[in-house]
């Protein structure tokens, strides 16, 4: 088939998938509806599990697309996207909800693009963090002026607001320089944070998550950590403070990719702002505190930005199908960055898998860690670089290796046990005893009972 044709047929079905989805605003019930309707048509490659509940005991469901569905594969990433957890900002929860439509149609589809993705990635998808804000704001519905109606959850709280200060532990251990990876939490931290809070930080640190996206509205911008400035008394936008991380350009480059395939986020005016590239440093449009993709950052492996799609936060639905054919693009392609860099399996001599191993990049002060069976990936822009895996009781190991602008170099690192060196016990013991015989020989009987006593 010609490829012009070959094109025109993929682009008819694209289409044709398009028009079958329901471009409709889904209540809780009817969300929870459409999550198990897609896993009913793709069985083999979805699941659905709860992370747990909301104040008013609503499940914060996920569905996952893998080819084997509840299972980690060694050297597959682990990619994650999180909606509606302002339960005002709606458009990301019903933009997780076509994506997981499509994804599914066109794996039944045969589609080779979407296929070798499920098969090479474990995909998982929250439509919403906040289901009861959502059903607050659901009633006031979407031609209604209450901006902030519906944005927190059902105690009042704002859930972006909620995650363990972990910036300030970093700024006020070694400044901006200080200790920026698997920061502990401090003892008290869940008396401190929500259920759904709770929830996320308990299923962040079972998952070995990679790369993550969480779906805000308000703005149109793709928004990159660090979230929160050095210092705080820099929070209007005539006084903002760029606070960039190790990884800064790397996270360009992520937010970059959401944008330029977005249908207009990239021209940077928007909402009557405007942003270069359609991307911003947080902390350089405002400080924010507390909020979850610092967290991911600072407390685990996983890399994450802040998308706001839209201007209006509860757009009407006849809006919604132009939202989705703006996005749709944009979400694929930011799924597929978590194929770069380097990854690959820590093991000891024996080919056992060293879960817990640090994998440091010289230059980069940003260490990520192998997951439980061993295997690690990190995120890095094409380029050679010096990389160190090391573990408690192994030898490090240096290498270096250069990363392409396609699919994530293999890197595989073999610890050897250190090597513990014994106290020469026996010779010590043996020139005591040699020292006893001569006493014996040259020392006089009374002298000898008189040391005795």
């Amino acid at each position: 088939m010609a490829g012009w044709l070959r094109s025109l047929v993929g682009a008819l079905l694209l289409l044709e998938v398009a028009a079958a989805l329901s471009f409709l605003h889904h209540r809780y019930e009817e969300m929870v509806q459409a999550l198990f309707r897609v896993q009913s048509q793709c069985p083999y490659v979805t699941r659905i599990y709860s992370i747990g509940r909301s104040v008013e005991g609503r499940h914060l469901y996920v569905l996952e697309f893998s080819d084997y569905p509840g299972i980690h594969e060694p050297l597959e990433p682990e990619f994650k996207y999180v909606g509606n957890m302002h339960g005002n900002e709606v458009l990301g929860r019903e933009l997780l909800l076509q994506l997981s439509e499509f994804l599914c149609e066109e794996y039944r589809r045969g589609n080779d693009r979407i296929t070798g993705l499920i098969h090479s990635t474990r995909i998982h998808i929250m439509p919403s963090m906040n289901p009861d804000g959502y059903e607050v704001a659901a009633k006031q519905g979407p031609d209604s002026n209450g901006y902030l109606t519906g944005r927190n959850n059902a105690n009042g709280v704002d859930l972006n607001r909620n995650f363990p200060d972990l910036n300030t532990f970093m700024y006020y251990s070694g400044e901006i320089s200080g200790p920026n990876h698997h920061i502990p939490l401090p003892d008290n931290w869940k008396s401190q944070v929500e259920p759904e809070t709770l929830a996320v930080i308990q299923w962040i640190s079972s998952y070995n998550f990679v790369l993550s996206a969480n779906l805000h509205g308000g703005a149109v911008v793709a928004n990159y950590p660090y979230d929160k400035s050095q210092d705080q008394r820099f929070r209007s936008h005539r006084h903002t403070v760029n606070t960039p991380t190790p990884d800064d350009k790397l996270f360009q480059k992520l937010a970059k990719t959401y944008s330029y395939a977005h249908s207009w986020m990239h021209r940077g005016w928007n909402c009557g702002d405007y942003f270069a590239d359609g991307i911003t440093n947080g902390a350089s449009w405002y400080s924010l505190s507390k909020g979850m993709q610092d967290f991911n950052y600072l407390h685990t492996n996983c890399f994450e930005i802040t998308l706001e799609l839209s201007c209006n936060k509860f757009p009407p639905e006849e809006d919604l199908e132009r939202q989705w054919m703006a996005n749709r693009e944009a979400l694929v392609a930011f799924i597929e960055e978590v194929h770069q860099g380097i990854k690959g399996m820590v093991s000891d001599e024996n080919n056992n898998g060293i879960a817990g191993a640090v994998i440091s990049v010289q230059g980069i002060s940003h260490d990520i860690t192998s997951g439980d069976m061993g295997d690690y990936f990190r995120l890095l822009l094409p380029g050679t670089y010096t990389v160190t895996a090391s573990a408690e009781g192994y030898q490090a190991q240096t290498v270096t290796t250069t990363v392409g602008p396609a699919a994530p170099s293999l890197v595989h690192f073999q610890l050897k046990q250190n090597v513990v060196k014994k106290p020469l016990e026996r010779k010590a013991s043996g020139t005591r005893a040699n020292n006893k015989a001569l006493q014996k020989k040259v020392v006089p009987r009374a002298t000898r009972r008189g040391t005795q006593r």
